[in-house]
This record gives structure tokens, sequence and C-alpha cells, in this order.
């Protein structure tokens, strides 16, 4: 198992940086490896980002030295979502099986969870965001069928999209940790339009079902002073609560966000109209 670090940067750091070191602050890249698991600590309200790809064998965590507690979890929660095909997780030994889209939600005090594809030719792709919890919120698994979704955006300028909320006071309740799916509608590539700030909460988005040749560019940055990241299939962007995060694909994709902050009010934000981006 890898812990990567992300330190995180101010707006007022951007404009010296180069695509590389703007890649390198606000992005994670790599974590879906077949037969590992991998994991980000970022700075940006502690959110550790993971990814675990089971073939052959079940891949496990549990133990907290990365994160300076005895266990993982002793002071943590965490979302996962499955981005492919049926596998299973255990929780202390309690199995639940996942099939695409299906997210759990793992609360405080759990000790060790392993994780399992059905079929390893064709493995699940557990996504993973982890957040301080101050309180204990029983595990749970949230189906697809079982998050609450909502209809955003007009075909006509190519943002219509689906949001399912997963990890949400309305569907699973947590702690901090809001997580949820977004899958554009056919013809639309707008992700996140218009778009807004959350100043009292940070964001993560893992983009994915994106093919080989198609990208999405990710706009991030104040609104008068914006920034752009090329994002690949299974790409991460972290976005911190001073800057805009939205974006446009080549070709179909979905992706995953999930916050962490000051509350739990997904309509807590301020909205940019789109003539004020520079």
């Amino acid at each position: 198992m890898t812990m990567l670090q992300r330190y995180g940067a101010g707006p007022d750091q951007i404009d010296a940086m180069l695509t590389d070191d703007l890649r390198a602050n606000f992005m994670v890249e790599g974590l879906f490896q077949p037969g590992e698991i991998g994991f980000c600590y970022t700075h940006y309200d502690r959110m550790i980002v993971g990814a675990a790809v089971p073939t052959d064998q079940p891949l496990a965590f549990g133990d907290g030295a990365d994160v300076g507690t005895p266990h993982f979890f002793d002071a943590r929660e965490m979302g996962i979502a499955n981005l492919g095909a049926a596998g299973w997780i255990e929780i202390d030994g309690t199995r639940h099986a996942l099939a695409n889209r299906d997210t759990l939600y793992i609360g405080r005090g759990a000790r060790a969870v392993r994780l399992g594809s059905d079929d390893a030719a064709k493995p699940a792709r557990f996504y993973m965001n982890s957040v301080p919890a101050g309180a204990d919120i029983p595990h749970r698994l949230i189906p697809r069928a079982e998050a609450k979704a909502v209809e955003f955006g007009v075909k006509e300028k190519c943002n219509h999209r689906r949001l399912r909320m997963y990890i949400h006071p309305e569907v699973a309740p947590s702690c901090l940790l809001l997580m949820g799916i977004t899958d554009l509608a056919e013809q639309s590539v707008w992700n996140t339009m218009p778009p807004h700030l959350h100043e009292r909460r940070m964001e993560a988005y893992c983009y994915f079902d994106l093919s080989d040749e198609d990208r999405v560019f990710h706009l991030m940055g104040r609104p008068a002073n914006t920034r752009h990241l090329v994002v690949a299939d299974s790409d991460i962007v972290l976005s911190p609560s001073w800057s805009i995060h939205m974006g446009a694909g080549t070709g179909p994709y979905g992706f995953v966000w999930g916050m962490t902050g000051e509350n739990q009010a997904y309509s807590d934000v301020d909205p940019v109209a789109i003539k004020e981006l520079r």
C-alpha cells in the first residue's frame, strides 16, 4: 500500500505554476493499478483519496500508521464507490456485494477492510474518499437504486446531467463526508456548468469511463484567473475551496465527487456567472 502526499497551494501561487506544477499540486494520477491499493493524503481538509483494483487476490488495509492513529478508522470515515465490475468489500468480516456504481459508507471505528473482485479478469475498481470524523455513524451499503437522483442543466447548453447523491443527509448520513456520482446526458459535455465556489468545502473529482483517446478539460482557479488541467480516465482532481471546478469532455465520461468541510449543505455555494470568467 502506498500513501502519496499533496500539500496544497493557494490562489496566489498558481500564476507561477507551469503545467507540470499545476498537475503536481492539484491532480493525483496513476492510483488505479491492477492488483494494488494506493492512497493520497491531501492537506485540503485532510481528505484522503484512494483506489484499489483487486484481481486474483483480495486487497486489505486498516493500519493507521500513515494517519497517526493505531487504526485507519479510529478518527476517520470513508466512502467507496465501485467504478468497475462486480466486487465485494468486507468490514471486520462482514461482506457487502457492490455492483457497478454502488457505494459503501464505512464509519468511524472499523478495524480491517478487505476488497475483492468477483472475476479477476473483470475486476472491480474501487475509488475511495476518506475524511476526519467526530461521530460514530453505522456502516451502510448504498446501491445505485437507492441514491437520490437530481437533474441539472439543459441539452441546449450541452450541460444536461444526472447527479446521484449517495453519502448525503437525505440518503445515507455521515459525519462530514458528501459523495456522489454524476453522469452526463448523451451529447452533453459540460459538468458543473454554470460554475460556483463553495468557500466552506473542498472537493475532489475522479473522472472515469473515458475512452483512451478522450480527455476532459477541467477548469480551476479563481473566476477572474482560471487555469486548466487535461484529465484522462481515472485521474483525480483536487479542488480547494477557493477554486472553481468545471470541465468539458471530448467524449462520454462520468465523475465521482466527494466533499468535506464546515457543513453538508450541498446548496451552500456562491454562483459564478459565465461572463465573469477570465
